[in-house]
């Protein structure tokens, strides 16, 4: 295929280039690999040491992932410059999760559902039957719509300050408007650079003011941070296992291997690559395996499921940069963030507001591409039926959540989530509605 880029998957760039161009990934990324961390840990109330090596371990582990699917080791891998981070799709169930059973209920169930994606890379063109993008859409879109209601909570201060009666005071309403309007501000900038670093220079800007206000409480800081390295321990918090949560999470798993194959399929196309044939099918399957076999790794090391990062194929399109082994200096600059606790610990105070004005907006754009997945579809009256249907349950256990009160347990662990319960609506409804009926074509 015809591109205009400056440097194909094959080629090597020169140091200099390479390092530039990991750089602007690096910006695109960072505060979207460690977002999850720190709202898992915000639901949690888990106190600053452990959310500070949550921070430094999703970013350890998303170094790790990124260089698997750069490099491929035997048949995992997309050898395509993806990059890998840690999810939002899997924040409700995980918080659902952690309610229950703390982090080792949450790393032992990531753990066992991981196998699910790597099972779908080997018979993906089965899946496709019941994974239709009419299913794909409607739970990207409820994934985004569930979100939102997580931002707004860090808009307004927390869960801790609606246990100390600050929530939605005007500081914390302040700071959260000044990031929002920030990112937005510099996104519509001419300057590429400011562009990329739109939510990066919004948090600081948040961060700055927050700070002003005495929001930002230094004291549990340790300065003996400064010059300590984070040793990975696999398993340090244990692991649990609960078959309801297990099957909330491996749903999960089952979009992410289609939002995996679309990730790659993209990519694939920005890079000038054929995105049919047997090469195709090897990068896609080897893409989502290493998305399911990178969650897996991602337990063990006490982070939280990765999935391929969609916006860096901007920044390829972009730089005209698509060699993958700028992913192996991407990876670099990953590990050695996460080996350092100072940069975990700097972002575990990073106070609510800040961190909710930056992440409304990313939900809202989540939610978007999920309208974008449905809207590329014709929707007819079936169609609209299991959509329907769908966002009505699905939503509807997110906003009136004492529905299930009276449930049994492994009916409230499997449906607490409006993502499984109207993702699971949209497979079986589109089974049932979406039949082709005698005479239709």
């Amino acid at each position: 295929m015809k591109t205009d880029l400056i440097y194909g998957v094959e080629d090597r760039p020169p140091f200099k280039d390479a390092i530039f161009a990991a750089l602007q990934h690096l910006l695109a990324i960072f505060v979207a690999i460690i977002t999850p961390p720190l709202i898992i840990a915000g639901a949690l109330k888990l106190d600053v040491e452990k959310t500070s090596f949550l921070v430094s371990m999703s970013l350890f582990v998303s170094g790790i992932s990124t260089f698997i699917q750069c490099k491929r080791f035997g048949p995992v891998g997309a050898r395509l410059l993806c990059i890998q981070g840690t999810s939002f799709s899997f924040i409700g169930p995980i918080i659902t999760t952690g309610l229950m059973g703390g982090l080792p209920l949450i790393f032992g169930v990531c753990m066992a559902a991981a196998p699910v994606e790597m099972v779908i890379s080997r018979t993906f063109r089965y899946m496709r039957n019941i994974i239709t993008p009419l299913v794909s859409g409607i739970v990207v879109l409820l994934i985004g719509l569930s979100l939102i209601k997580v931002g707004v909570v860090s808009c307004g201060g927390g869960y801790g300050a609606m246990d100390n009666g600050t929530f939605g005071s005007w500081e914390n309403l302040s700071i959260a408007g000044l990031v929002l309007l920030s990112v937005l501000f510099f996104n519509r900038s001419k300057n590429k650079y400011l562009r990329m670093s739109s939510i990066v220079l919004g948090i600081c800007l948040g961060y700055g003011l927050a700070f002003a206000l005495g929001k930002v409480d230094m004291s549990s800081l340790n300065l003996n941070l400064l010059t300590s390295f984070n040793i990975p321990m696999p398993f340090k918090y244990g692991l649990d296992f609960n078959i309801s949560s297990f099957i909330a999470i491996g749903l999960v798993y089952l979009i992410t291997a289609i939002e995996a194959t679309g990730d790659v399929t993209a990519n694939s196309m920005i890079s000038g690559l054929d995105i049919e044939g047997e090469g195709y099918v090897k990068r896609v399957s080897g893409g989502v395996l290493a998305d399911g076999f990178n969650s897996f790794l991602a337990g063990v090391f006490n982070s939280f499921p990765n999935s391929i990062f969609a916006q860096n194929n901007g920044i390829i399109q972009l730089t005209g940069v698509a060699s993958r082994f700028v992913g192996y200096y991407i990876a670099a600059m990953l590990v050695l963030l996460g080996l350092f606790p100072i940069v975990g610990a700097v972002f575990s105070l990073m106070p609510d507001p800040v961190l909710g004005g930056a992440t409304l907006l990313m939900f809202g754009t989540v939610a978007a591409a999920g309208v974008r997945i449905v809207s590329s579809q014709q929707i007819g009256r079936k169609e609209t039926l299991v959509l329907a249907v769908s966002l009505s349950l699905g939503l509807g256990v997110e906003l009136i959540p004492d529905i299930l009160i009276n449930a049994p347990d492994a009916i409230k662990g499997i449906f607490s989530s409006g993502i499984t319960t109207g993702g699971l609506t949209a497979i079986v409804a589109n089974a049932v509605i979406c039949v082709k009926e005698e005479g239709e074509i």
